[in-house]
């Protein structure tokens, strides 16, 4: 599966890039890193014949609908027949009752730059086709909690302009709410699974949420912890108040450590150095001092900066603690090594050691996506971008604990589908969190982490079988326990008589979840968006939002899709 994949994106990125005139993302001219590394070996071996197993929409179709596309129904895509001999309309016939999106979201939004910046930095990483599952009933990914996606869309809303699609990674829209899972009973988490017929598919098909909840851990029985802030102040730092937003959003965190946790500081532009060695977290006027005193200076030399940092994480090192390095940039690296797995490469030994790299950006317009997203994924960290005081209140004094105390390393999911029951299924998101399917037990391949109390969310859209009933998919998680021990592996079937007959009948959170894929898939021009309105999308979060009264998160996200409404038209 995951070669037949992996040709499929490639053969799309390359479309793309010849419609493109060989650009990356329409707000991009160059990219300063190399944007094609895998989580697997670089070569890419040929497909077999035997091994045609996607049911790929067509090509013209696939990364770029034109704007009519957008005003009428999806046809059904020109597939590649399947084993069980239906017509290519039977697999992805649109319902009979689609109607004309009224608020067609642009192909092309203007790219975002402010006076004085440059270009944003995105990876395209395809879109997931639906997959036969006669030929590989497995799907295989790592787990993912990182949210800078949803929130930099909330950014672009709030300057008026509709997101670059490569901007959008669905799992990171997914991730940003909490669904209420029920907590697990037992163990580090508990596998939730709901499914009722897919309120944007056609007759036959099914929308299946899984969601993964990790145990919570009480904030006074969190880890002593060792953070180690690398900023970087480069002049690129001094637009928009980001430097600003960075020392106001430290501060927030400073404000919620202990005296067993302690505090260091690295700053770096053209050049790197320490600005307050290792101290003691109830030492908060001194560190707070030092965060003022910043000032934007220099090019940017990320390289320098982390070099510093991890000299101080090792300096600070809590064998028994949490040991973090919080990256805080607009991710533009134009001095010393630049690409993100040289970087990663250069400081393994204190990774290995268990020193994590998250990632947190801030700025629009210059602004490069890609580097800091490879550095927390391969750092063991978390991506977030802070856009606001609220949302450093969120991450820093909210989640602080999941924030900080990892309960997962290389986490999994792979989810095994029926062949008797279920003919085709699709994951939404998660393209590059992709796993070979033999690598589910390979322990030492890199997958995701968890923190203590976060939940991942995945949904798949399937097409049942003809009569289907029983059993439809088994859910497997594998992970490393963050303290040591044996790895562990847990697993949750669910059957056809699980489902519910229509989604007026779910929970809110399918609602939610539902409406806010949904809203993901039609700003990245989704071939499996089907043409459905984003009026669609408004009613379905409506109804989803009545179950959450208190969130504001979930009411912010209604605002948003009627503001997105209202900018498309």
């Amino acid at each position: 599966m995951q070669r037949a994949r992996r040709f499929a994106v490639l053969s799309l990125l390359a479309m793309l890039l010849a419609a493109c005139g060989g650009s990356m993302s329409q707000s991009t001219s160059v990219s300063p890193v190399d944007v094609a590394r895998s989580r697997q070996p670089q070569q890419q071996p040929s497909v077999p014949q035997e091994s045609q197993k996607l049911i790929e929409a067509p090509q013209e179709q696939a990364l770029a609908p034109t704007q009519d596309s957008l005003n009428m129904a999806i046809p059904a895509p020109d597939a590649q027949m399947p084993a069980d001999g239906a017509t290519s309309s039977e697999l992805r016939a649109p319902a009979q009752d689609v109607q004309v999106l009224p608020t067609p979201l642009p192909i092309d939004p203007e790219p975002i730059a402010p006076e004085g910046s440059d270009s944003m930095y995105f990876q395209n990483y395809g879109v997931n086709p639906f997959i036969a599952t006669s030929n590989d009933p497995l799907s295989t990914f790592a787990m993912d909690v990182d949210t800078a996606s949803y929130t930099l869309m909330r950014e672009y809303i709030k300057r008026g302009q509709l997101p670059d699609p490569d901007s959008v990674r669905v799992e990171e829209y997914l991730n940003y709410f909490n669904y209420d899972y029920p907590q697990p009973e037992q163990g580090d988490f508990a596998i939730y699974t709901e499914a009722a017929p897919s309120p944007f598919g056609g007759p036959g098909y099914q929308l299946v949420q899984i969601g993964i909840q990790g145990r919570s851990i009480a904030s006074a029985e969190r880890k002593p912890a060792a953070l180690t802030f690398v900023i970087d102040v480069s002049g690129s730092m001094a637009r928009e108040d980001r430097l600003g937003a960075v020392q106001s959003a430290l501060i927030t965190l400073v404000d919620q450590m202990r005296p067993d946790d302690s505090i260091a500081i690295a700053v770096y532009g053209s050049n790197a150095r320490a600005v307050l060695d290792v101290t003691s977290g109830d030492q908060k006027a001194a560190i707070q001092q030092a965060i003022n005193g910043l000032m934007s200076e220099g090019s940017t030399n990320v390289e320098a900066g982390l070099r510093v940092g991890f000299g101080l994480a090792d300096e600070a090192y809590k064998p028994d603690g949490i040991n973090m390095i919080i990256l805080c940039s607009d991710g533009v690296a134009n001095n010393g090594v630049t690409d993100p797995q040289a970087l990663l490469d250069a400081y393994q030994p204190y990774l290995e050691r268990g020193i994590q790299l998250s990632t947190y950006g801030f700025g629009m317009g210059n602004y490069n996506d890609i580097l800091l997203e490879q550095l927390a994924d391969g750092g063991d960290g978390a991506y977030a971008y802070i856009d606001s005081a609220s949302e450093a209140q969120r991450v820093f004094v909210e989640n602080l604990t999941g924030t900080l105390q990892t309960i997962a390393r290389d986490a999994k999911i792979q989810v095994a589908f029926d062949p008797a029951n279920v003919a085709h299924y699709r994951l939404i998101g998660y393209e590059n969190r992709d796993v070979a399917d033999v690598d589910f037990r390979n322990d030492s391949v890199d997958a995701g982490e968890v923190g203590a109390g976060h939940s991942v969310t995945a949904l798949y859209e399937i097409k049942l079988q003809p009569n289907a009933s029983g059993p439809l998919l088994t859910t497997r998680i594998r992970y490393q326990p963050a303290d040591g021990g044996d790895v562990i592996e847990s697993s949750s079937t669910f059957g056809s008589a699980d489902a519910q007959p229509d989604v007026a009948k779910t929970t809110p959170r399918f609602k939610l979840a539902a409406s806010v894929a949904q809203y993901a898939e039609l700003l990245r021009h989704s071939q499996w968006s089907r043409a459905k309105s984003i009026e669609d999308v408004i009613s379905l979060a409506l109804s989803g939002a009545a179950g959450y009264p208190d969130d504001i998160n979930v009411a912010e996200f209604v605002t948003l899709v009627q503001q997105a409404a209202a900018l498309a038209q």
